[in-house]
This record gives structure tokens, sequence and C-alpha cells, in this order.
């Protein structure tokens, strides 16, 4: 049995974080098991948490009028899951729900948002990290809904 600490550093997101950074953050960090679909994340919800998925697949969708919800990306373990925790409004942007059976490594958002007022060096790693995540998110997302659009025939006017 992995302790926390060795469970973090297995983690590709957080590669390179000195082993004291790691122990900051393992008191924040729970596991989690989301067996296939449970919803996770629900889009406009309270967000204060994000996960690492260790293992299995979750959808990352979103809710579109009129369709079921478009998935947007599939993320297979070891991924990032939410970061909506990290700038208020500190609401999801999209939703999640587990494809298969999922383990996850769970931090509290704001716990980890205040251990970067107190470790600045931390708060501007991760936060930098985050956004690398969130830019291809964003990406991702901009690629499936062309997809969505075009395979459902609608026009936009620009």
């Amino acid at each position: 049995m992995f302790t926390t600490v060795e469970m973090l550093a297995q983690q590709p997101f957080l590669a390179g974080l000195t082993e004291h950074q790691l122990d900051l953050l393992a008191p924040l960090t729970s596991r989690s098991m989301f067996h296939a679909g449970n919803r996770i994340l629900r889009e406009s919800a309270p967000a204060d948490q994000f996960w690492l998925i260790t293992e299995g697949s979750v959808f990352l969708d979103s809710e579109v009028p009129a369709y079921t919800n478009v998935v947007l990306e599939t993320l297979h373990g070891p991924a990032v899951l939410g970061c909506s925790w990290l700038f208020p409004p500190y609401r999801w942007q999209f939703g999640a729900v587990a494809v298969d059976t999922t383990h996850t490594l769970t931090f509290n958002g704001p716990l980890v948002r205040a251990l970067f007022q107190t470790d600045p060096a931390l708060g501007y790693e991760l936060t930098t990290r985050f956004l690398h995540v969130m830019s291809n998110r964003l990406q991702a997302a901009r690629h499936r809904l062309a997809d969505f659009q075009r395979a459902s025939g609608h026009r936009t006017q620009l």
C-alpha cells in the first residue's frame, strides 16, 4: 500500500514537485472511486475540489439545449479533472461522468487555495499547470463543438 505522498509523486501532473511540496498537499488529499455512470460533477454547480484520475476514464461533457449532454473529451488516467475550483465564481464550466470504474485522488479546493497563499511558489507552479490543462481543454471543446455543429447541420453567422 502506497502512502499518499508516494501516490502524489507518481502523478504526471505533479512531476517535479519537491517532497516538501507533496507533503503539504498530502493532508488535503483523499482517495475516491466512481462507478461507471456516476456523475462526478454537474455544469454550473459549486466547484470546491479537483481530482487526479489514477485509473479509469471520465467523459467531460456540456449541456446543450434540446440535446443530451455533449461529450467534449474523454479523460483517461492519469489525468486532471476539474479546474473551476481555482477561479471565482467557483462553478463547474463542464460536467463529468465516469465511463468505467474510476479511481482518483481528490483534493479540497478551498484548502489548496489557502495553501497557495502560504506557499506562493507552489501556488504559482500548480496554477501554471492548471492553466495549461485549461488551455488544452478549451481547444478540445472548440474542436468537439465544431464537429457537433457540422454533424447537426447547423450554421451560425459570425
